[in-house]
């Protein structure tokens, strides 16, 4: 497939692609810098080849080489939100089909978009430093001066060069690969494990070595410094946190392999060799993150009755659809995150019930109708398949593609004959495009081909409409209702109830549901008008939401309460707000408070408060929100 253009990415893709990394970091929590070093092997794909660009972003860029020689560089214009084009000439020419080894020395800046710094104070135990990399979308620049475009993947080591040469020196070894950390830390990457030591340049650090031989894209590549701790929770898993953490993730995860089994049998084999887990801070900005052999995780999920193991669902899933199978350009991001959705609930089919599908999928329309209604039905970043000319992906990021991705995706499979057939599809993509990048339109002509005998059902779908309309799709699927009725039947209840009725409900009502359908209630009430103050108050009475641990369920009841004018829930909802930094929560609670006049001004003096300690992407997007300057002082 020929290469083609990325309007996230300046890096000249269609002149030259990586083929391999070696990475060296330094990790340095004194400056909140990483020192690196990285090699690009890279694949020339034209003649008379002698110059090249690769992405990059706040990187203070030292030396660059060519097979060894020095070569010329310089960098660009700052672009508002892409960083700058590193150009580099060669002192030499090159031709189509030979290979270069590419070095450029460099260092991080402390405001690194991909990277973030935590104090001793933000973490569980309190003694330690933490880092952890976020690069998903285009953050990776700001970590590796490379290809950031999903068009590119990649094999990559962590690697010492010094240690590497001595090593080989003395016992004609392959490369060592390392990442250099203070002793009192552990240092993981996306990729395998592959031993430590003392680092011979300085007693008092430990370097770590890694290898990822599976080929992937940029925004894969992850780094955790920090006092981490694991245990064992499957024959290829681990789950790693900081100590105070890690029984209780250990035990929250528990099911991971049969997941992982699950997944097996519905795409294909696991290529990926481990498959570990790590639970972070919280403010760390996702549910959970995809990265290979490393996927990070929210401490939210750590609800203590399993009920959001979901979200483990789906980052196992993205193992085959993101991971092996990768969009093209971050336009094509449903097929990504479609197919991961719609991956993570067969893997709940599988291990629950179809009618547990269902349930899920009605949940996921809902959330696609909030953000639908959030970005305004004619907002084309409701498209499908966006144009992202000039946007950043970060404030293109919503529900959009995982949820019109997944209705697209079932309405196929009602077509198509069912669930079983349909699968049947979704492997044989996964199978064929393994370890590639591919676009909406190689999606879709494949579709065509492997139901070459429903070719006449599929031209009558409206294909316009799906990818490039903004708003609802046009088509509803009608999901069975069975686990969701019993909520429904609450809503109605306390929607229609007056004063008079206040006495009928009781702690019997939510006993008989599951955690999953106590969030579908809680949502259902969040698309009706506010219910009055004195219908929240007594839902606190005799529900008790506020002591509730899982997170779903309280973002759900504090975001009703503010919305109904309970001042008692905005220092609640400030907590939560500011206690972890999931977007998912973060940004609607903030946007809640900020909606009740009376809290506004505060809403506002919150956030610039609590600026400093949020990730860079979260703290960006909540001052969107709220119309903050982003130059406006922290508080820090």
């Amino acid at each position: 497939m020929a290469p083609g253009a990325d309007p996230s990415s300046f890096s000249s893709f269609a002149k030259c692609i990586t083929k391999h990394l070696n990475l060296t970091f330094h990790v340095d929590f004194d400056s909140h810098v990483i020192k690196g070093k990285v090699a690009l092997t890279i694949e020339v794909l034209e003649d008379k080849f002698f110059c090249l660009t690769l992405d990059t972003k706040d990187l203070k860029i030292a030396k660059v080489t060519a097979n060894g020689q020095e070569a010329k560089f310089a960098l660009g214009a700052q672009h508002r939100f892409k960083g700058a084009p590193l150009e580099i000439t060669l002192p030499f020419e090159l031709s189509r089909g030979q290979h270069m080894i590419l070095e450029v020395t460099y260092e991080t800046s402390p405001k690194a978009s991909a990277l973030q710094w935590l104090t001793p104070e933000q973490t569980a135990g309190k003694k330690q430093p933490y880092l952890f990399s976020q690069c998903q979308a285009t953050h990776c620049r700001s970590m590796v001066p490379c290809q950031d475009t999903p068009s590119v993947k990649h094999t990559y080591y962590a690697q010492n060069i010094l240690l590497a040469f001595q090593r080989k020196c003395r016992r004609g070894q392959s490369a060592e690969r390392a990442v250099s950390v203070p002793k009192e830390l552990v240092a993981l990457m996306s990729a395998v494990r592959d031993g430590q030591e003392v680092d011979p340049q300085d007693s008092g650090r430990t370097i770590y070595r890694f290898r990822q031989a599976v080929p992937m894209p940029s925004y894969l590549i992850a780094l955790v410094a920090g006092a981490l701790e694991s245990r064992e929770i499957g024959p290829r898993s681990r789950v790693w946190s900081e100590k105070e953490l890690v029984d209780q993730a250990a035990y929250e995860f528990a099911e991971t392999e049969t997941m992982l089994k699950t997944a097996e049998q519905l795409a294909g084999p696991y290529v990926w060799g481990q498959y570990d887990i790590l639970v972070l801070p919280p403010s760390f900005p996702y549910g959970g993150m995809e990265n290979p052999c490393l996927t990070f995780a929210t401490p939210t999920l750590l609800a203590g009755d399993r009920s959001l193991s979901n979200v483990i669902a789906h980052e196992i899933s993205h193992s085959w659809t993101g991971n092996l199978v990768t969009n093209k350009t971050w336009e094509h991001f449903w097929l990504n995150e479609g197919h991961t959705v719609y991956l993570e609930r067969m893997i709940g089919r599988s291990m629950e019930s179809e009618q547990f599908r269902q349930f899920k999928a009605i949940g996921g329309w809902k959330e696609l109708q909030e953000s639908v209604n959030t970005f305004g039905a004619n907002n084309p970043l409701t498209n499908l398949v966006p144009s992202l000319e000039e946007v950043d992906t970060d404030e293109a990021f919503s529900s959009v593609p995982y949820e019109k991705g997944f209705a697209l995706l079932y309405h196929l499979e009602e077509l198509m004959g069912g669930p079983e057939v349909f699968m049947g599809f979704v492997k044989s993509y996964i199978q064929l495009f393994a370890y590639s990048s591919v676009t909406t339109e190689e999606w879709k002509n494949y579709l065509f081909t492997y139901f070459k005998d429903k070719v006449d059902i599929l031209n009558k779908v409206d294909w316009n409409g799906w990818m490039h309309t903004p708003g609802m799709p046009s088509v509803k699927t009608q999901y069975d209702t069975t686990l969701a009725d019993a909520c429904i039947n609450l809503c109605k209840r306390w929607t229609q109830a007056k004063e008079v009725d206040l006495a009928g409900f009781s702690e019997a009502d939510l006993k008989a549901l599951s955690s999953h359908q106590v969030i579908e209630f809680l949502a259902l009430l969040l698309q009706e008008e506010p219910i009055p103050l004195s219908h929240v108050k007594r839902m606190q009475e005799v529900y008790n939401l506020n002591a509730v641990k899982n997170a779903e369920i309280k973002f759900r009841w504090l975001r009703l309460c503010v919305r109904s004018k309970w001042e008692e829930a905005v220092p609640l909802a400030f907590k939560m707000a500011t206690e972890q930094g999931r977007m998912k929560f973060t940004r609607p609670l903030f946007r809640e408070v900020y909606n009740f006049d009376k809290f506004r001004d505060e809403a506002v003096s919150t956030f610039i408060k609590y600026r400093g300690a949020m990730h860079p992407v979260t703290a960006f997007l909540v001052a969107k929100d709220l119309k903050v300057d982003q130059g406006q002082s922290t508080g820090f």
